[in-house]
This record gives structure tokens, sequence and C-alpha cells, in this order.
């Protein structure tokens, strides 16, 4: 069994691109759930706009959800792959069921306060008159089935830390492509407008939470979820939450980004370019899905070696994961740069929204292949367990870089809505540099060739 997909075998780059690809796939067949919603949504006729506008207020809420996924599934990933390194199965599969146990627990609580709570939450996050009753439709269905979301979610990256990438894709694929039959059956066949949307994904990520539990309950799973392993161990609870507070802290902040964009857009431009920043996430997820592929790809080969002391081969994976991401950065800002009308078209073609979202997507794209530094260097302290450097260069460019930028740009130079967009630029430039020299300067010259290595207690 500690022979089956052995990640200290082969070449690095091969070994990362076996899992990148896939997960590649699936990030973007995942991205098509809410897109394709955003896509549909935003061609609803006669309410296109602010359709697309309230499920832009709802976004902090989903990714308050999927923040609490990636708590207990990155933070128990990357675990189980060290644990896997060292040869300890039964320790890894401990990790593994705490991290349901988590996962069932919170999907629980959150979706009970997210119904109780959603109207004053909605307006607190931008929404107005004209888009609460689409918002408000649209989270309802959603948060009935946000339990399915964070188990999907989050038990995916066992499934892609064991090496199956493949089986991982096809978590995302099967939920995928029921939401793309059902979207447009629902929205327009059955008129049920964004109430269908929801409905849809709600049974698409079922669908996909069905496949996830069955993997991992079957005789093909290297680490197979027990029941015996549900019951919460404290220590190792700590050390999950420790570890997945990056991941977590990462999702949480975007949504107190969003929140704070989207009341700072209300104010100094309404619910039009709330729409706009809607269509500009919905881009940004889609380009950046490469990235996170190729991050989330090297995450269980870095920490399986770093777990066999394989230092050498860590460097290596270090350095193909930044170098692949910076190329293709640089490449997608060129091309955004070039054609940002088209980007927009695919979501919405109301003219005075295309008018305003060019400028304002020239700007908060600028130097793009900045945020790539963020992402490699915080999937390096992840995947090697540094779980206090990964939470604060997490909230170093969210919450201490962009929400005061965010709130102070459009009162400085007449900026208006211009200083909302520019905040991203900023802090990609700001928090990607002091993310990546930071590792290179702590963790880099530390992990020396195994043969150096007089003990794992040299790393730190």
């Amino acid at each position: 069994m500690r022979q089956k997909n052995d990640f200290t075998k082969g070449s690095v780059p091969k070994r990362i691109l076996s899992l990148a690809l896939p997960m590649t796939l699936a990030q973007l067949i995942n991205i098509l759930y809410n897109i394709v919603d955003r896509m549909y949504i935003g061609r609803i006729p006669g309410a296109s706009t602010l359709a697309l506008t309230g499920i832009g207020i709802t976004l902090p809420i989903i990714t308050i959800i999927m923040a609490f996924a990636n708590l207990f599934g990155m933070g128990g990933a990357p675990l189980c792959s060290i644990a896997r390194g060292r040869g300890d199965i039964e320790e890894a599969e401990k990790i593994m069921g705490n991290s349901f146990s988590l996962l069932i627990i919170f999907g629980a609580a959150l979706t009970i306060l997210g119904l109780i709570f959603k109207k004053p939450l909605l307006f607190l996050f931008g929404s107005s008159s004209s888009t609460f009753s689409y918002a408000n439709d649209y989270i309802t269905i959603y948060l009935i089935g946000s339990i399915f979301v964070m188990i999907s979610l989050g038990m995916n990256s066992f499934i892609n830390c064991q090496g199956f990438g493949r089986i991982g894709m096809m978590t995302i694929l099967l939920g995928a492509i029921t939401n793309i039959i059902l979207d447009p059956i629902f929205i327009f066949l059955l008129h049920m407008g964004v109430k269908g949307a929801a409905l849809a994904t709600v049974i698409s990520q079922f669908l996909s939470c069905y496949w996830v539990l069955k993997f991992l309950t079957g005789r093909d799973a290297i680490l197979r979820l027990k029941y015996k392993n549900f019951k919460i161990n404290l220590s190792i609870l700590k050390r999950i939450v420790f570890l997945g507070l990056s991941s977590f802290i990462m999702a949480l902040t975007n949504s107190v980004v969003q929140v704070v964009c989207n009341i700072t857009l209300q104010i100094y431009g309404g619910d039009l370019y709330i729409g706009i920043m809607t269509i500009i996430n919905s881009v940004r997820e889609i380009i950046m899905m490469p990235v996170r592929g190729i991050t989330n790809g090297s995450q269980p080969v870095l920490g399986f070696n770093y777990g066999a002391k394989e230092y050498g081969r860590v460097r290596s994976g270090i350095k193909f994961m930044s170098v692949v991401c910076i190329i293709y950065t640089f490449a997608l800002w060129l091309i955004l740069r070039t054609f940002p009308e088209f980007f927009i078209r695919i979501f919405n073609n109301n003219p005075e929204l295309i008018k305003n979202g060019v400028p304002a997507m020239n700007i908060y794209f600028f130097g793009f292949f900045m945020m790539s530094l963020q992402f490699s260097g915080q999937s390096t302290y992840v995947a090697l367990g540094k779980s206090k450097q990964a939470i604060f260069f997490s909230l170093l460019r969210k919450i201490i870089i962009v929400v005061p930028l965010t709130l102070m740009l459009p009162k400085m130079f007449n900026l208006g809505t211009n200083g909302v967009f520019l905040a991203e630029p900023i802090s990609n430039f700001l928090g990607g540099l002091a993310c990546y020299i930071t590792m290179l300067l702590t963790v880099w010259p530390r992990l020396k060739e195994k043969k150096e290595c007089l003990n794992e207690s040299n790393i730190s």
C-alpha cells in the first residue's frame, strides 16, 4: 500500500502534472456550477442585469460556505499526504475521518444560521430593494443544499491527495454535467428563474457528494473513510484547523472583500457596478483555474516528499509550480488587456454595462501575473504544514491591503468606482512579492538534499 501512488518516484514535474491536469479540468468543471448559472441568469428576459446583480450579492455567503469546506478539506488533505509519505496509513485515515465529521457538523450549522439571518445579511452585503428578491430566491435554495456542497468539495481533497486526480475530476464532472443540463430546463422551460438555477446546483452537488462518499468507502481507495475514525480527536482537530486556516482565511477574506466592494460600489456606482464586479469575479474564477490546478496538484507531491524527507524533490516541485504559474498568468493578462469586451459579453450584452465594464476590467487585472506569486508561496506553506506563515499571508493581502484600499481609494483624486477596482492590482504586487520573497528567504534555503539533512528537526 505504501508503494501505491508513491510520489518519491519518477519525474517531479510529471507527478505534479499527472494530478494538476485532471484537477485543472475539475476546477474548470467546478467553476461551471456558478458560471453557467450566471450566464443563463444574465439572459433572463426583462430582468437580466438585476438578476445577475442579485446573484452577485449572494457570492459572499456562498464563499463563506466554501471557506468552511476548505478549512477542513484543505486542512486535512496535506496532513494526510505527509502521514502517507511517512507510511502511517492509520493516522492518515484518522485525519480524514475527523475532517468528514467536522464538515457534517459545520455544514448543518451554516445551513441553519444562513436561513435565519439571510435577509439582514443580503442587505448588509449590498442588496437593494430591486435586487433583494433575486438574491433571496437563489440563496434560500442554495443554503438548503449547502451540506452537499461542503462534503463534495471538502472530501474531494482527500481523493486528490491520494493521487487519484482523475477520480477527483469525475466528482466534479458528474455534478457539472447535471447542472448544465438542468439549468436551462429549470430556468427557462419551467420558468423558475433564479430559483431554477439554485435548484439545479443543489441537485448537482448532491450527486457529487454521493460519488465522493462511494469512492472513499470503497476498495479502490488507499485511505478509506471508516466509522471508527468519525469520533473527533482534539489533537487532530487542532492540526486540521491550524493548517486549514490558511485556505479558510483566503476564502473568508475573499468574502469580506466582496462585501466591502459591493457596499462601496453601491455608494459610488449603484446596481450596475455590482453587476460589473460580478462579471469580473466570474472572469477571474475562469482564468485562475489552471493556477489553482497547478498549485493544488503540487501540494500532495510536495507534502508526500516532505514527509519522506526527499527535500530535493520538494525544491524541484516548487520551481516547476512557480514558473508555470508565472508564465500562464502573464499570458492571460495580455489576452485580457486585448479582448476585455469578449469576456464581458459571455455574461451580459447590456451596452451600458459593457461601456463601463471594459475600463473597470483593465484596471482590475493590471499586472495580473503577480497573483501567481501569492498562490505559489501560499501553496508551498500549506503543503509543508507551515500554518502560521500561510495564515499570515492570507490576511496580509486581503484584509491588511485590499479592504483599506477599497474604502480609501474611491475618496482620493475623485477615483470613485475606479478606486475599488484599483485596490486589487496594488494588493497583487505588494502581497504577492511579500509572500513569495519570504518563502524564498525562509523555507527555500532549508530544503536541502536528503543526504545533506541530518534529521527533520532541522526543517522549520
